[in-house]
């Protein structure tokens, strides 16, 4: 698959609205979103961002201890956010069912997916934020895959 790129870069959280609304708009036929980034980068505050987007009317936080969290949007859709960050190995990811949420055809936001590689989907939306110099973020976002089929 030819990835197909799109860039964002933001001063502030008070232009996550419009942020949450293109990255959906560019990675909404794909349920598996993997976020990579620096500890601090704002991977959790665009993660609420995109709930809020999709109708999550509960409060979204870090599942940092609980390794995920479950939100229900007002359509009733599920998703799942990971922080995979606390996972000594990919065991500890299976233990939690995680290959479960990830090929449940929901949509899972993944942080930390570097920490669980064998179990991603043969195609994701990947998403790379980074800081700038001047303190604001930037995003490349693509659809990518695997160069070799997963195997499940």
């Amino acid at each position: 698959m030819k990835a197909r790129n799109t860039y964002i870069q933001y001063q502030s959280q008070a232009e996550l609205p419009i942020v949450a609304a293109r990255l959906l708009a560019a990675g909404d036929s794909l349920p598996v979103w993997l976020l990579h980034g620096d500890m601090g980068v704002g991977k959790t505050t665009l993660i609420k961002a995109l709930c809020v987007a999709l109708g999550v009317k509960t409060t979204v936080q870090s599942p940092t201890f609980s390794i995920v969290n479950e939100y229900i949007t007002t359509t009733g859709e599920a998703i799942y956010h990971f922080d995979c960050y606390r996972l000594k190995n990919e065991v500890e990811a299976y233990d939690i069912g995680a290959e479960e949420y990830l090929f449940s055809d929901c949509r899972c936001f993944v942080e930390w997916p570097e920490k669980i590689e064998t179990l991603w989907p043969e195609t994701y939306f990947k998403i790379q934020m980074t800081t700038q110099p001047d303190g604001s973020r930037m995003i490349l976002a693509s659809q990518d895959s695997l160069p070799f089929p997963a195997s499940q």
